[in-house]
């Protein structure tokens, strides 16, 4: 029987590479999980519950349990901004050298 060997991604980019997905894909996913990191730091600190954040955002508490779930797969980009937007938090975006 073939051993399996584990393979260790530290980060997005080093587990898009590992997926065989491109660098674009590495960066969308470290900037949707930053986003989501941030959302929930914001919930927690502020005490609110799902309820809240959704009326806040004008979204479904389905959504907003989602998110808080790091289930967003099926949530947009635009939405997890606007919540963070909601919360009280404006996004500030940097670019850097891809390295």
């Amino acid at each position: 029987m073939k051993k399996v060997r584990p393979v260790v991604a530290r980060n997005a980019r080093e587990l898009a590479k590992v997926l065989g997905l491109a660098p674009a894909d590495g960066m969308e996913i470290e900037f949707r999980s930053d986003l989501n990191d941030k959302i929930i730091e914001v919930v927690g600190k502020k005490g609110l519950t799902h309820s809240d954040v959704a009326r806040l955002a004008h979204t479904s508490r389905t959504r907003v349990t989602a998110i808080l779930n790091r289930n967003t797969h099926d949530i947009s980009t635009d939405l997890m901004l606007r919540v963070l937007a909601s919360l009280g938090v404006q996004a500030k975006l940097q670019f850097k050298s891809a390295a």
